[in-house]
């Protein structure tokens, strides 16, 4: 896997596109009362990497606190700030 760029500082962000999402050790996973799943970042530097429709996939790294919810059809939402990285096979 090769970086296609150092990637960004993105501010709060949503997707209606997400396949599929790897979450590394650094996280920690609680359902909300409305039905999403929510991955809270138990460290700096937790990495999520996604699958997006199009075929493309990006890194996303979060500090310590921030936030993915993920709800269905593919929705999710990423905290502020966290940095995006396109990934290249």
């Amino acid at each position: 896997m090769k970086l296609l760029q150092s990637g960004r500082l993105e501010n709060q962000v949503y997707s209606s596109r997400v396949l599929r999402s790897e979450f590394d050790k650094n996280w920690r996973t609680v359902l909300s009362k409305s039905g999403y799943v929510i991955y809270i970042a138990t460290s700096n530097n937790a990495k999520a990497e996604v699958l997006l429709a199009g075929n493309l996939r990006k890194l996303l790294v979060f500090k310590k606190g921030g936030r993915v919810l993920v709800g269905g059809g593919g929705t999710s939402h990423y905290s502020k700030p966290h940095r995006a990285i396109t990934l290249k096979s």
